[in-house]
């Protein structure tokens, strides 16, 4: 009985740790068992779905972040395209750019002033900013590319 009690109450504790870790993300499709009609689970949506996680881990703790703030964070690129390629993720779950609802504003000038201080503090004058679209995106989370030759 005392065994059973223990496996209830771990149980329990994962179900609440697993929707509080959850409760911010968009959700997303795993199995489409009869037709996914274009939506069927992606590479992408699984690291989108970890990157919902990712960003609201505690400061520190999320690997490659050189710049942070409340609502953005700045990790370097695991493939970067020239000497500096930082990719800015808003704290706030979000798909694509289609997405975007009003109360995503704040979470997007925060990173657009987060990669302006750290651009600007870098020096850099022959750099992109840029966001690519969903069928672009290696990730289905929304975030932008600062990329310095």
């Amino acid at each position: 009985m005392k065994r059973i009690a223990i496996l209830t109450a771990i149980f329990a504790a994962g179900v609440l740790v697993g929707g509080i870790t959850f409760s911010r993300s968009i959700p997303r499709s795993l199995l489409a068992v009869a037709s996914c009609d274009g939506n069927c689970f992606k590479p992408s949506d699984a690291a989108g779905l970890l990157m919902s996680i990712g960003v609201n881990l505690p400061a520190g703790l999320v690997p490659r972040a050189v710049a942070e703030s409340a609502k953005c964070i700045g990790i370097q690129h695991w493939k970067p395209e020239g000497r500096y390629h930082v990719a800015f993720f808003p704290k706030r779950d979000v798909r694509n750019i289609m997405e975007l609802q009003q109360e995503d504003t704040p979470y997007l000038l925060d990173c657009l002033a987060l990669a302006r201080e750290h651009v600007g503090a870098a020096g850099f004058k022959n750099y992109r900013f840029i966001s690519n679209g969903p069928a672009l995106q290696h990730l289905t989370y929304f975030h932008f590319h600062v990329v310095a030759k």
